[in-house]
């Protein structure tokens, strides 16, 4: 897990980060057992981001408080189990000739890469009586999306001796035919890497407003403030180029001249996160419950902007440069990728200053029903659709079967079928530790992803300390 932290969230920390991309329950133990299904299971905090009318749920914790839940995740539709593998655990290994020719060819996909971490590092949710329950929480979200033409695999990893590079500059770094070098739109084309860091702080509240004996119906809404860490958004599609980056100086970005621009709203690296962005989100849902056995749940999250300011960079279409690099030299990917579709100096691109530039939230709309057969079995149906194509959403929609059983009172075991959202067809496997007032587990979102050489997966989600106090009636 140390590796996994440096390559997927130090990394983009210090670029030393969604096909799936962000999803908050990752960091929910519970829901990544049951693969993501969550709109109609989670209560308390863990509403937060998922569906907060979920909050006013009968027989929820009237005090629900948690530190430190943790998911992680990555996965490839071209990449085979042992590339993933150096990817993540051994990030300082070099690349030898033979590896770069290999992953430029596996980095050849629409889906080459997904990674996410997601972290709540603490929650809390009050039941006040007659008035509802509110929630708040902080959440870390750092996602990572590559899919690559061949072209931009090979630009990537062999840098200088790509074909598209040999075939149109000479060694000594003049164009051959400066009328025949192609665009980016042109050479790049269908490429996308995307990654971004948000750091969330969230308030939510849900309310009953029908209570029946037969028929209760929950309304709920959730504000976050959230301040932008770092994104980067190059995607290239449609003969057009849209490139812009915001990083903070934990990056450590060398941005040769263009940091003496006056136009550059250069920071300097200090202590602690240093946000380059800012900006506010809500979420609104509902949910039903029919009898004793019938839930149904709709919401739609991540409605808002955020405005990235500092060390704002920004790309339109251009002549092909060539690169002064032979490439990404290490299995550090996360780190060299950026640093060559960001500012470096040995950038794809050539950026100019920006004062400043508005990007939409990972906007989704998530539709579920469950059936609650006892207190030891309940199944539920998932649907999760992105409403915008932008850093951190996913880029399908996403469907998925969860069922919790209690073998025992204290064991809760979770598994499911999902498929979508970037990933292939998945089971996922959870155990989860639970008492009156306490629970603790570890899942992981594809069992066969573990194994499997093909379209690997690797996800964890794991909480040890979480309590509930009480129960709402």
């Amino acid at each position: 897990m140390k590796h996994l932290l440096r390559t997927l969230l130090l990394p983009a920390l210090a670029l030393s980060a969604g096909a799936a991309q962000a999803q908050n329950e990752l960091s929910n133990f519970t829901a990544t057992g049951r693969g993501g299904v969550a709109t109609t299971f989670v209560s308390d905090y863990q509403s937060i981001g998922i569906n907060p009318a979920n909050l006013a749920r009968i027989g929820g914790a009237k005090v629900a408080f948690s530190i430190g839940e943790f998911g992680a995740g990555a996965g490839s539709q071209s990449l085979t189990r042992t590339q993933l593998n150096n990817l993540l655990y051994n990030t300082e290994q070099k690349l030898t000739p033979a590896e770069k020719q290999s992953l430029s060819a596996s980095f050849t996909s629409d889906n080459a890469l997904n990674a996410n971490i997601d972290a709540t590092t603490f929650g809390l949710s009050v039941a006040v009586p007659s008035i509802g329950t509110i929630a708040i929480s902080n959440h870390q979200r750092v996602s990572t999306h590559v899919g690559l033409n061949k072209n931009a695999a090979e630009l990537l990893f062999l840098g200088f001796n790509a074909p598209i590079i040999t075939n149109n500059f000479n060694p000594d770094g003049s164009p051959k035919n400066l009328a025949t070098i192609p665009l980016v739109s042109e050479a790049l084309a269908g490429s996308e890497l995307q990654v971004s860091w948000l750091n969330e702080f969230n308030l939510a509240y849900g309310t009953r407003v029908l209570d029946l004996p037969a028929l209760q119906i929950m309304a709920g809404a959730g504000y976050r403030y959230i301040e932008g860490v770092g994104m980067v958004d190059v995607r290239i599609e449609d003969g057009k180029v849209e490139a812009f980056g915001a990083l903070s100086p934990l990056f450590d970005i060398d941005y040769g001249q263009l940091a003496s621009n006056p136009r550059f709203n250069l920071r300097q690296r200090e202590s602690g996160l240093q946000p380059v962005g800012k900006g506010h989100g809500f979420d609104l849902g509902v949910s039903a419950e029919v009898g004793k056995a019938v839930r149904l749940g709709l919401a739609i999250t991540d409605i808002g902007n955020m405005t990235w300011e500092g060390n704002l960079v920004t790309a339109s279409d251009q002549k092909l440069k060539r690169l002064r690099s032979a490439g990404v030299g290490s299995y550090n990917f996360i780190k060299e990728a950026t640093e060559l579709f960001a500012a470096g100096t040995d950038s794809l691109f050539q950026y100019q200053p920006g004062a400043e530039r508005k990007a939409s939230l990972p906007t989704k709309i998530r539709g579920g029903v469950g059936l609650r057969l006892s207190e030891y079995f309940e199944t539920g149906l998932d649907v999760t659709v992105p409403l915008n194509n932008v850093a951190g959403n996913i880029v399908a929609p996403f469907v998925g079967v969860g069922l919790d059983y209690k073998p025992v009172h204290w064991i809760r075991l979770s598994t499911g079928a999902t498929a979508g959202a970037g990933y292939r067809f998945s089971v996922p496997l959870g155990v989860t530790l639970t008492t009156k007032v306490y629970e603790a587990g570890i899942s992981t979102r594809d069992l066969p992803g573990l194994l499997t050489s093909e379209n690997p997966y690797v996800s964890v989600a794991m909480g040890f300390l979480r309590f509930k106090i009480g129960q709402t009636q």
